[in-house]
């Protein structure tokens, strides 16, 4: 038996036991990482440099663009690496460390979610209030309440969690240290209890956000469909469907990760939904919340075109 004080190391679940699956891994992540970083940089990049993206939107997109980056660095590499060299540890403060920073990220990712609904919901549904409503200072407002409610919902889940005696072994079952398998290895019942009332809690908080987005996107399709252009209708659905399709993955996949009870637990099952609440919501962000947005497409246009311009200049001044 073991408890946290001697814990120095946790063992996290292999992809697979053969080398050749274990090399198809590393590669599935790495292009992955690869098309998350390229893509969520890109919209950093544009929005930073291009005025005309100055805008509540555009500032949303920013930071949801900081929080899909920061989901794919916290749990992506750490797996590619324990592939490519064949291992499965992870340091005990590095844990901690995994677990802090993916609930800071994903509690500041749904937070925006709802925050970058709100501002649909408002373009739409409230035009003539749409300046005072998101003004600079309340997007700002705004940000810094995501991200606050991000970092106390991670520090409150490890602090309560890396504190409880681990006494079942160190081996989780899953790629990455993720809070209810840490908390499987726990022999504290009242402190397991309590870490449980807690993510009951957030759950119930998440879910009413989750109301309200639905409730939103309710009166934008109504708003939506009172416009008398039938291109226009089709526009605002392939827009804003995919929207509320990736949020409703996200809170659903992620809701049953964390409260399914232990008797239906498996290996795959918890696999799949991990890889679909922390590795594909920041893979496809970039491309869903930015596929329609005219402007951003013009930005990046804009931007490529300027950078192959400059290498050529400087190919010729070269020659």
């Amino acid at each position: 038996m073991s408890n946290s004080s001697s814990l120095t190391q946790f063992l996290l679940l292999a992809f697979s036991d053969r080398r050749e699956l274990q090399l198809l891994h590393f590669w599935l992540f790495l292009a992955i990482s690869l098309a998350a970083l390229l893509a969520n940089g890109l919209i950093l990049s544009a929005v930073a440099c291009d005025h005309h993206l100055h805008t509540p939107m555009g500032f949303f997109l920013l930071n949801l663009s900081l929080t899909d980056l920061g989901c794919i660095c916290t749990t992506v590499p750490k797996a590619m690496h324990n592939s490519l060299r064949n291992t499965t540890t992870i340091s005990y403060t590095g844990c901690a460390a995994q677990v802090f920073s993916l609930l800071f990220f994903l509690g500041a990712e749904f937070s925006l979610l709802t925050i970058m609904c709100y501002d649909r919901y408002v373009a739409i549904c409230k035009p003539l209030h749409y300046g005072t409503l998101l003004g600079s200072r309340a997007c700002a407002h705004m940000a810094a309440a995501a991200w606050a409610t991000g970092f106390l919902n991670a520090l409150l889940h490890t602090a309560n969690t890396f504190s409880l005696p681990l006494c079942q072994g160190n081996a989780l079952g899953q790629f990455f240290c993720e809070l209810p398998h840490i908390l499987k290895l726990s022999c504290s019942h009242s402190g397991y209890l309590r870490e449980i009332g807690l993510i009951v809690v957030i759950a119930n908080l998440s879910f009413g956000c989750f109301i309200f987005i639905v409730f939103s996107y309710v009166q934008i399709f109504r708003a939506v469909l009172r416009i008398p252009c039938e291109q226009g209708r089709h526009k605002a659905f392939s827009t804003y469907l995919p929207h509320l399709a990736v949020v409703s993955v996200v809170i659903s996949t992620a809701a049953f990760a964390y409260l399914k009870p232990p008797s239906i637990s498996s290996s795959s099952l918890d696999l799949a939904l991990s890889v679909l609440y922390s590795v594909v919501p920041p893979t496809l962000n970039p491309f869903i919340y930015s596929l329609r947005n005219q402007e951003l497409k013009d930005a990046l246009r804009k931007m490529m075109a300027g950078c192959f311009s400059r290498v050529i200049k400087c190919q010729i001044s070269g020659v």
